[in-house]
């Protein structure tokens, strides 16, 4: 009997420390568990934007620092009454600074024949030296500086412009003051050397087919033109 009791205290000593080891692993175990998730709850998420950004290089072409610009341009004026005609000349403009400049011109076509001139098969309005159309003027024109891209790597810069100015046309024998105004664009494809479009009314008062009235003679012309 007296073995029996110590057995039986012996054996619940023992159960007694197996139970308080594993009530202290479980502890253990769910301190680092918590530990755990704390750890991973604090990673910083992985980041949406890549702030290091490559940058591409463009290739642009700037005007030249010289502020004289000469060019020769070609195209076709509208001759009021007296259909369309080619025109070439010559321009040399002074920059004043990147959007105001001043301009002259000078360009030569031939007038052709009046409609009553064809239908009628009568005597012309005009000799064939007389047909001579020749203006000069000098404008005031302002830019409105842009850029043109072609590829994504290839940028040109460029102007859309406006023009006003006054000079003189000799046309039918006689010199007649003329208003002209108009607008154009320029695209740079280095930093001396530029294409330009550009349209433009001239008016002058006419009395050649017997009616005096203003007439309006529009000229689109394509320019190259050098910095220097």
């Amino acid at each position: 009997m007296k073995f029996s009791k110590n057995v039986v205290l012996s054996a619940v000593i023992i159960l007694s420390i197996a139970l308080f080891n594993g009530h202290v692993f479980a502890q253990t175990s769910s301190v680092k568990s918590a530990a755990r998730m704390m750890q991973e709850n604090t990673q910083q998420p992985p980041a949406l934007i890549d702030p290091n950004i490559e940058r591409r290089e463009i290739n642009e072409s700037d005007i030249d620092t010289e502020d004289l610009e000469i060019g020769i341009f070609g195209g076709f004026i509208s001759i009021e009454d007296f259909e369309s005609s080619e025109v070439v000349g010559v321009s040399l403009a002074y920059h004043i600074n990147e959007n105001l400049f001043l301009e002259a011109r000078y360009a030569k076509a031939t007038a052709g024949q009046t409609s009553f001139e064809k239908l009628s098969g009568g005597a012309p309005f005009l000799t064939e030296e007389e047909r001579d159309y020749t203006y000069y003027n000098l404008s005031l024109g302002y830019n409105i500086n842009g850029e043109t891209f072609f590829t994504d790597n290839l940028v040109f810069n460029s102007d859309v412009y406006f023009t006003f100015g006054a000079g003189s046309t000799e046309f039918g024998g006689d010199e007649r003051f003329t208003i002209s105004a108009g607008a154009g664009y320029r695209l740079l494809f280095t930093d001396f050397w530029a294409l330009k479009v550009d349209v433009r009314d001239h008016v002058f008062t006419s009395d050649i087919i017997g009616i005096e009235k203003d007439v309006h003679n529009f000229a689109i012309t394509l320019s190259t033109t050098f910095f220097f």
